[in-house]
Order: structure tokens, then sequence, then C-alpha cells
């Protein structure tokens, strides 16, 4: 599988503190390549079990995709969700009833037992935090999950490798005093993006591409405005400031 090249466009943004509270999530359909002519999966939704229980989201476009098209490094989004920081334990993939193989220009369903009602179960272990946008692929090795049955038959027994990849860094710290300074502002060359500060003086600014900020703070009447300058942002990692204190 060639590797995927994960493009992120800079823009100038203002950034909600609701939304910098949570992760955001793609989840995209990817295969190796396999010796039919087609493996059609009918995906309905995607379940995921995590520490905050059980959720379902609805596909992006739920319906019949062809794996075969989505190899030798193409993938497609299934899922773009935001969600409040978790630790997943377990993905499903629940799938229709519209399930089939074409072998030799001849189409045959594919069985897959289990699917429609408990999902096909994918375990793993990925914690997502506030701030940071994570992609996640599932890769279907469609080779191996067709199984041939001795009756001509084909049944689904999925084998899929699950993998993840942060996209982004994040600012967090602590104002002093809490009621100083209402906004903040991270700035690069070549991106802009800022939140409120909550009542108890935190703050988060997600999503920053990596690289060097500027951080400025808005103090309210009676403090003074600060810049803190080359604050360092790496993907995958929230660079947490500490107590900022806004002088008078």
């Amino acid at each position: 599988m060639l590797p995927i090249l994960v493009v992120l466009v800079a823009t100038s943004s203002c950034k909600d503190d609701t939304a910098d509270r949570q992760a955001h999530v793609n989840i995209y359909l990817t295969d190796a390549p396999a010796e039919y002519d087609a493996v059609y999966i009918d995906i309905q939704a995607v379940e995921i079990t995590s520490d905050m229980g059980v959720e379902t989201f609805d596909v992006v476009t739920p319906g019949v995709y062809n794996l075969l098209e989505f190899n030798s490094g193409i993938d497609t989004l299934i899922i773009s969700e935001d969600v409040s920081p978790r630790t997943i334990s377990q993905i499903r993939l629940i799938l229709g009833s519209n399930n089939t193989v074409v072998v030799d220009g001849e189409s045959h369903p594919l069985e897959t037992p289990s699917a429609q009602t408990s999902g096909l179960k994918l375990n793993v272990h990925y914690t997502f935090e506030a701030g940071l946008v994570y992609d996640l692929w599932l890769d279907f090795d469609a080779e191996q999950s067709i199984v041939e049955k001795g009756n001509g038959d084909y049944s689904l027994k999925p084998v899929i490798r699950v993998y993840t990849e942060a996209l982004s860094g994040a600012i967090t710290g602590v104002v002093f005093p809490a009621d100083a300074a209402y906004y903040v502002q991270a700035m690069s060359a070549t991106d802009t993006a800022g939140t409120y500060i909550s009542a108890d003086g935190s703050f988060l600014i997600g999503g920053l591409p990596e690289g060097s900020y500027s951080v400025n703070f808005s103090a309210v009447a009676g403090f003074t405005d600060i810049t803190l300058p080359g604050v360092s942002v790496t993907t995958g990692i929230i660079t947490d400031l500490g107590e900022v204190t806004i002088p008078l």
C-alpha cells in the first residue's frame, strides 16, 4: 500500500471554545489490491465504543462501496465528526444487506451473518485529546476477507488493519488572574486561530498546524495585553503554557 499524503491548507479562522474542547475525527476506508472484479460492501453506520459509552455515527454517504476502488493509496471519507475527548476500544461497521463479490464477471451474494445486527467488530485502543484532529483509516484486505465455500457461495470474514495519525497540535494554559483577559489568539505566518478564555482562566486553541506561533492575550480594562512569541506547536502534542500572568 502506497503512503497516503495528507495536505493541510492553512486558513485564517476564529474558533469557538466549544469546538476547541472537542477532538475532530475523520475515518477513511481504504483497501489492498485483490484478485476479484469487485467487492461491494453496504456500509450504513459506524459505532464507536469508548470510555464515554457507545455512540453511533451515520456514514457521510451511506450505501454500497466497491472496496477495490480504494487501493494503492486511494481512500474515501466515511465519518467526519467532532467528539468529546475519549479513549476508544472498539469500532463497528454496521452493514446493510446489499453485499456482493464479482468473480469472472459474475456477481455472488456475500454472506455476513452477524454484520447487520452486531457489526464488523474492530478492537482498537486510541485516545483522542481535545483540540486535536485525527485521521483514522480502516484498511480492508479484500483478498483475505472473502472466503469461498465448497458450494460456490462466498462469505465475508473481514481482515482489517486500523491505523491513525494526528494531523494537528494545540496550545493550552491558564491566565492569572482568571478574569484579567477575555480572548487569546495564536498567529503564525500562515494561520490565525483564537478562542474566548473560560471563567476559570483556562483556554485551549486546537487544530493548529505544526509551526511557531505568537500567542496574544486581549486583556480587560485595568490590565495590559501581552504577547508570547515563539510558541512551538508540534503535531499530536498539546503545548501547555502553564500559568500566564496578565500584567496591570
